[in-house]
């Protein structure tokens, strides 16, 4: 394996959860999140990948739709929205992330003051 083959193993696990942070801050649409994503050359990703991931995560209810007017006249967007449901999986989601991050920095040898332990 190369290092762009392990940049992409990162990038398919941590999609998910980058798009829920998105989203926690404020409802967001598809084109907007892919936008935001491709300011992190290792987040970035493409139509194919960010819609079919939004589909699933609206049929896990991580996350619900609402159409809003576009104030330019443009087209209506689908927005995307955390459920109640959606942000206790994200909270979770977000204690194992910090675990992960501790042990990587243990195992690195840097000293992590304040990092999580299970």
């Amino acid at each position: 394996m190369n290092l762009d083959d392990w940049k992409s193993q990162i990038k398919r696990g941590t999609l998910e959860f980058c798009i829920l942070l998105m989203i926690r801050r404020q409802p967001s649409y598809g084109y907007e999140i892919i936008s935001t994503l491709e300011k992190y050359p290792i987040l970035a990703a493409k139509e194919n990948t960010i819609y079919p991931l939004l589909r699933r995560l609206l049929k896990e209810g991580w996350i619900s739709s609402f159409w809003k007017e576009s104030a330019e006249g443009l087209p209506p967007r689908k927005y995307y929205s955390l459920t109640d449901t959606g942000r206790a999986y994200l909270e979770a989601m977000s204690d194992e992330w910090d675990f992960l991050l501790a042990a990587i920095q243990e195992i690195k040898g840097v000293e992590c003051d304040g990092c999580p332990t299970e």
